[in-house]
């Protein structure tokens, strides 16, 4: 069968982790391209989760969560007009 031709250009060292994988699941990697595709077809998408990888540590993405949270109301939290406000309610 010919077919379109897909060309993806990666970093040596990738395409021969790649070629061992594949050749240790008895294919080439061509042919496991052509299953991704078909599997990103079948799935209607990736056919893998993508997850982003949090630059923050754990305390500071707590942070966030809670920032988040105040934000969308979720929290109930104390709001100040001014900087003076806030100090004066903490006692400084």
């Amino acid at each position: 069968m010919k077919g379109a031709l897909v060309q993806v250009r990666v970093d040596d060292r990738t395409k021969e982790q790649a070629d061992k994988l594949f050749a240790d699941l008895g294919m080439d990697t061509a042919t496991a391209v052509r299953l991704f595709l078909v599997q990103a077809i079948q799935a209607g998408g990736l056919p893998f989760r993508v997850l982003r990888q949090r630059p923050y540590n754990a305390i500071t993405e707590a942070a966030l969560d809670e920032a988040r949270a105040i934000a969308d109301g979720d929290v109930d939290a104390p709001s100040f007009d001014s900087f003076r406000a806030y100090r004066d309610s903490i006692g400084v």
